[in-house]
């Protein structure tokens, strides 16, 4: 790739990071996908791209995907529990898949995919981590021998965009769900005051009381609480 050309798809992606940004009332599964879409074009080399969950009990799922292909090899890799995401998510941060007939490293899965599909060869970035869970950016190729030492280049920033759109995605959906924690524990607590002639501090000492009791998140007591008052109107 050109200077210019590296400079265009880092402008590109830039773009859309501040975008998702920017948005207030961001939908996390479209943005991914957009995301994905964008990445997958800058990645010439690569014919389908996609986004890796998987957790540390053995569950794999697709975040997102640019069409079938992701979502089959994501489904071959959770029933041999073994491949180059899962890898590229839990153990390094690069694992590069030069030829899905001659790798080694992975022979359940590989001889599946050969089988199965058309992807030859794989690209893959750990992205995100948590509590629990990883995930890969995945980047798949009918070739085998696609991805060079400056597609892993490419991918690497390509990779750390996808990153940081994911986190601010993230942010956004957790803002918006304390939000709505704090405004239906608000609720929760006026029925408790109106109902027992209490204030506001008493009504949240119950509710943490119960939530306590209970072992169960003071939001869902609240929820709880707040349906109940409806449905008894």
């Amino acid at each position: 790739m050109t200077l210019a050309g590296r400079d265009d798809m880092m402008r590109d992606v830039a773009d859309l990071v501040r975008t998702l940004n920017r948005r207030s009332h961001t939908d996390s599964d479209g943005a991914l996908d957009e995301m994905v879409a964008n990445l997958l074009a800058h990645m010439t080399c690569a014919q389908h791209a996609g986004v890796t969950l998987a957790t540390s009990e053995g569950d794999v799922q697709t975040l997102s995907a640019t069409d079938s292909y992701p979502v089959v090899l994501d489904d071959i890799q959770r029933r041999h529990r073994e491949g180059p995401c899962l890898a590229a998510a839990w153990k390094h941060h690069v694992v590069r898949l030069d030829d899905v007939d001659s790798e080694d490293r992975w022979p359940s899965y590989c001889r599946e995919v050969s089988a199965t599909t058309p992807i030859r060869s794989i690209l893959a970035f750990e992205i995100f981590t948590g509590e629990g869970t990883t995930g890969a950016l995945n980047f798949y190729a009918h070739t085998a021998g696609a991805f060079d030492d400056d597609a892993v280049e490419l991918g690497l920033t390509l990779a750390t965009h996808a990153a940081l759109a994911w986190h601010m995605v993230r942010r956004d959906e957790q803002f918006r769900s304390a939000l709505a924690s704090r405004d239906v524990i608000g609720q929760a607590k006026g029925m408790l005051m109106e109902r027992f002639d209490i204030d506001a501090l008493q009504a949240f000492e119950l509710l943490k009381h119960l939530s306590q009791s209970s072992n169960v998140p003071l939001a869902e007591v609240a929820q709880e609480l707040v349906s109940s008052g409806r449905r008894g109107k």
